[in-house]
């Protein structure tokens, strides 16, 4: 049963994907724009390629004839990956889902428009003049976005109709691609957020992971936890949208489906055909499978018959504080080590920037979630990147 598997996308999340990939046999090339990307540090080959470039995508994929293509990331000519599917090759989840997710329009409507499932009030925007526009028919505070980014790259806050202009230019600053478009969404006043990471399987049923809450910052996220303590008839609200969502996009797979849980219910905000960020808190061995072994055995058709919370745990970012194109040093393991019942994974970026993600803190155990948060955090603030 080996496959020749090709991964679009080679960051930290890609990387597990390999190893548990690696741990089921399995052969794997590794794309990305830059060398020394975390994935191709693990992965049997690698391609350095624009994946916007759709000659160069058909290049590698005519070089390579992979048995299965996995995109990991928004920036690719996702149009192409329906021409592979023609082929024979099996994309990870669907051709539909990945070219459907990777540009929030074709998702938002997806979810609102054909399936009727409870979004915030949204507009799209394609110039300075439609993003006034939209703020208008959403209200203050707003949210903007670009259509294809990701990690919260562009997003902000509109709070008074002097952040306008600055929100266009952000937005379009952080947006991947070469797609200048954004979304306005009303600000739902929730009282926490989600990430419900969803299993679809061939020939199986729809598996569930216990709830995980996150923080973000700048629209990305700091820290996570598993289980989010909710209350039940919300939980079974959100995995029935996450279900609906999910069997109309097609494809084996986890999926991470982000919800907004307010006063009067659960919204739904945002998909991905893929592992989620905030799910790398499944690292410190929450569950009896982490995300992205789920996601392996989804890929290559191994059933999984039950998904299990072993205990509970919380994940802390560690980012880089200032700019170094040269491979960074890490101190602080060391003292990082002494506190109990936690552990780190550092990616394996060769160079950084700014609150560029560089590792995760982990903490585990049958303390309250609240405290292990507390605790990943120590252990994030010991890791110093020099």
């Amino acid at each position: 049963m080996r496959k020749k598997i090709m991964l679009l996308g080679s960051g930290e999340l890609g990387k597990e994907v390999v190893i548990a990939l690696q741990r089921l046999g399995q052969y794997v090339i590794a794309v990305d724009s830059y060398e020394n990307a975390p994935a191709m540090q693990v992965a049997h080959e690698y391609e350095v390629i624009n994946m916007l470039d759709g000659a160069d995508l058909d290049r590698i994929v005519a070089h390579h004839e992979p048995d299965i293509i996995v995109p990991e990331v928004e920036s690719i000519r996702t149009e192409n990956l329906y021409k592979y599917e023609d082929q024979g090759i099996h994309v990870v989840p669907s051709a539909k889902a990945a070219n459907f997710t990777m540009n929030r329009k074709a998702i938002r409507d997806l979810a609102f428009k054909d399936l009727s499932i409870r979004t915030a009030k949204y507009k799209y925007a394609k110039s300075l003049r439609e993003l006034k526009e939209g703020v208008d028919f959403c209200g203050l505070p707003c949210v903007v976005k670009p259509l294809m980014s990701s990690s919260g790259k562009g997003q902000s806050i509109i709070k008074s109709l002097s952040d306008v202009e600055h929100a266009w230019d952000y937005a379009i600053k952080g947006s991947r691609g070469d797609l200048r478009e954004v979304i306005i969404e009303e600000f739902i006043s929730f009282e926490y957020e989600i990430t419900l990471l969803t299993l679809t399987q061939n020939n199986s049923k729809t598996l569930f992971c216990p709830p995980i809450g996150h923080r973000q910052e700048r629209g990305d996220y700091q820290e996570s936890w598993q289980p989010m303590n909710m209350n039940q008839a919300l939980l079974i609200e959100a995995q029935n949208m996450a279900e609906k969502v999910t069997n109309s996009l097609v494809g084996a797979g986890i999926w991470g489906v982000e919800f907004f849980i307010a006063k009067d219910g659960v919204y739904f905000s945002e998909l991905s055909p893929r592992p989620h960020d905030t799910g790398m808190v499944t690292l410190a061995n929450t569950q009896n499978y982490n995300e992205f072994e789920l996601h392996a055995r989804a890929i290559l058709g191994i059933p999984v018959n039950e998904i299990t919370l072993l205990k509970n745990g919380a994940s802390a970012v560690v980012l880089a504080n200032k700019k170094n194109n040269h491979w960074p040093v890490f101190t602080g393991l060391d003292k990082a080590s002494e506190i109990t019942e936690t552990d780190f994974k550092i990616f394996g970026k060769p160079n950084t920037h700014p609150y560029r993600r560089m590792a995760v803190a982990l903490a585990y155990g049958d303390e309250p979630v609240e405290a292990l948060v507390e605790k990943a955090k120590s252990v994030a603030r010991e890791i110093i990147i020099d």
